[in-house]
């Protein structure tokens, strides 16, 4: 597999502004191919903005690019299972981007060099282009390291660790219970995801799961190369600003020269569960069910 042979998939919505700004990290990085996944309207409202995102796409002039405009509305969840496993299913390997993100340059090289280096090495998943300070080993210094918790931030993968995606969050959840795996140990906001992850169509849980469910890893670089740009009203699942805003990003880090083993750096999951929450504690139980007696009690005080 030739680096430069492995495409993005981007996936759209009805946000003109933030695509343009994603596009044109994409022209930057020399990206060759773009498999695009630009979902049907929600509303009547959103008809404008999506034949707006379509028209831009079309317009691409300085890579191939494969349009699929989807009638329907699937939302983020189903579109980016769908589009992933369609994508995967001709390609070995695949970066993935949504229209609320950027990069600086030299990522896509970066990636495409760690999917190379890795092809054959079931013991890593994944690849990203973003990190946190908050969530980033002391120890780490140019080199990437290697986090048992996936990510959704402009990611890579290959055909072989797709394969089980078809499960829900839940039921790979239970599944690792069922190994006396620790659900909690790579935050409690996985636990809580995984239980609405079918309600609210969200879909990066289940990747997440399911690394922690075969010991997978995921590469991560020394500092992110990656933004989140969608903090916004009009965002369908990150409406509000949150800590995994980066600080101004740095150039991209170097190409290591020696590629490094793949174990996990000893501090990821304590840094998760700071950053995502830890195990409930029985005391945090009883104060919760305590709270919930009384705002029920003062409910019921206040209509009589």
């Amino acid at each position: 597999m030739l680096i430069s042979q492995i495409p993005i998939v981007l996936f759209v919505y009805a946000r003109p502004d933030h695509l343009q700004r994603t596009l044109d990290c994409l022209q930057d990085n020399q990206v060759p191919l773009v498999y695009a996944f630009s979902d049907g309207p929600h509303t009547p409202e959103k008809t404008s903005a999506v034949v707006q995102v379509r028209k831009m796409l079309r317009a691409i002039d300085w890579c191939e690019v494969i349009l699929c405009e989807r009638e329907n509305n699937l939302g983020l969840g189903r579109s980016i299972l769908a589009g992933v496993t369609e994508v995967l299913d001709k390609h070995e390997a695949v970066i993935v981007f949504e229209d609320d993100l950027i990069c600086v340059p030299g990522t896509y090289r970066y990636l495409c060099a760690a999917l190379d280096q890795y092809r054959n090495d079931e013991r890593v998943m994944s690849v990203t282009g973003w990190t946190h300070p908050l969530v980033t080993p002391g120890d780490v210094t140019d080199l990437p390291y290697f986090d048992g918790r996936a990510e959704c931030l402009v990611w890579g993968t290959w055909a072989r660790s797709w394969r089980g995606m078809g499960i829900d969050a839940r039921t790979l959840m239970e599944q690792c219970k069922n190994r006396g795996i620790d659900i909690y140990g790579y935050g409690a906001d996985l636990v809580n995801m995984a239980k609405v992850e079918l309600r609210q169509n969200i879909w990066a849980v289940r990747l997440l799961y399911l690394h922690i469910l075969k010991s997978g890893l995921c590469l991560r670089p020394p500092w992110s190369m990656v933004e989140h740009i969608g903090f916004d009203a009009n965002a369908t699942n990150a409406n509000t600003e949150s800590w995994i805003k980066n600080p101004p990003l740095k150039p991209c880090p170097p190409l290591p020269t020696q590629w490094p083993v793949p174990v996990e750096n000893i501090e990821c999951t304590q840094l998760h569960q700071k950053m995502c929450g830890m195990r409930p504690t029985v005391s945090g139980y009883l104060y919760r069910f305590a709270s919930r007696l009384v705002s029920k009690a003062l409910r019921a005080f206040s209509l009589r």
